[in-house]
């Protein structure tokens, strides 16, 4: 991958948090999408490992998750000798051109940040400052390889706009008269049927690792009886399925295993639809599991031998940091040089 990059090629970057339990919405919602942009775009995946420590997490419990999480990404298919993959918190510029834009951001842009206000709840006062600013070192770890694309969900696309008006403030402030602006605006990339996959228990919440319910979610480390058991037991109703989409806006559950069908088998959710119509959750959950289990087994099983041995993950994670570095320095220092800095 070429280091330098110019405002007219594209290059991606997105990245997940080590929090474990990796279920099918992280896997349909971003890396099965990963594995398909990688093969016609330079790609940069990142285990953002310092976003995780907003809220509190166990040291011990931490570095199993980052383990974990790489271990999925690669079982799915990410190419670590095509792609970068690496651990954010190895690639100390992504810090560094944090608190560059944290002096560039304003106070009401991260008011207006939605995830904030629900992460936070009602102890905002007690929430951390890095659970309030971690949107400026989303756009730093994004513009620090002057990514072009970044995929991600519907409930992130206000990150991505975030993103670009701090790139967009930077060049103002920083980038001379007649000269090119330094940092391209990265554009969010919502892709799949399943951009947001709901909990298999209440088809109006998000499919969620933090839900006190195991059965609400399918994990990547879910064996094929615990996935058979949990669509089999997933919330439906009495009626079979449509024939419109129209039909399906007041059938939530419906809707959520439809569009899971659709994402596993990388079709529309109206060719699905068309398929299932007039038929019930007796036939089409049996098919939803055979396609279910088709494709997440391999992933499972892959997983548990990369994490048999760790060491080996350490060293991709590293070969992956050194190739990021190579990206991040020499932007950092042309930042540091317009800002004024002496390196």
């Amino acid at each position: 991958m070429k280091n330098e990059i110019t405002n007219n090629q594209k290059r991606i970057f997105s990245g997940i948090q080590p929090t474990g339990n990796l279920h099918l919405g992280n896997y349909l919602g971003a890396i099965k999408n990963w594995v398909n942009l990688q093969r016609d775009i330079p790609s940069i995946f990142s285990i953002v490992d310092l976003h995780a420590i907003t809220v509190p997490q166990d040291p011990m419990k931490l570095r199993d998750s980052i383990h974990e999480v790489t271990a999925a990404i690669i079982a799915s298919g990410v190419d670590v000798k095509k792609s970068i993959l690496f651990n954010q918190s190895s690639v100390k510029e992504h810090t560094e051109l944090a608190w560059i834009f944290n002096c560039v951001c304003r106070i009401g842009w991260l008011n207006r940040m939605t995830q904030f206000k629900e992460k936070a709840g009602k102890n905002r006062e007690k929430a951390t400052v890095g659970l309030y600013s971690y949107p400026v070192l989303m756009a730093a770890d994004i513009l620090l390889y002057k990514a072009t694309h970044v995929p991600v969900g519907e409930d992130q696309k206000q990150h991505i706009e975030l993103a670009r008006d701090i790139a967009s403030a930077f060049n103002s402030m920083f980038t001379k008269e007649n000269e090119e602006d330094f940092f391209s605006l990265p554009e969010p990339q919502i892709l799949g049927t399943a951009t947001r996959v709901m909990s298999l228990r209440d088809g109006t919440k998000k499919m969620s690792k933090s839900d006190a319910s195991d059965a609400s979610r399918i994990n990547l480390t879910d064996t094929k009886e615990q996935i058979s058991n949990k669509i089999k037991k997933a919330k439906t109703d009495p009626n079979p399925l449509p024939e419109t989409m129209d039909e399906l806006k007041s059938r939530p559950e419906a809707l959520n295993l439809l569009n899971i069908y659709a994402a596993l088998s990388s079709q529309t959710i109206s060719i699905t639809l068309e398929q299932f119509s007039g038929k019930g959750f007796s036939h089409f959950k049996p098919l939803l599991i055979e396609l279910a289990v088709e494709t997440l087994s391999p992933i499972s099983s892959e997983m548990r031998v990369l994490l048999k041995d760790t060491k080996e993950i350490d060293k991709i994670l590293k070969i992956g940091e050194e190739k990021a570095k190579n990206i991040a320095e020499p932007v950092l220092k042309k930042v540091k040089n317009l800002v004024g800095f002496i390196n």
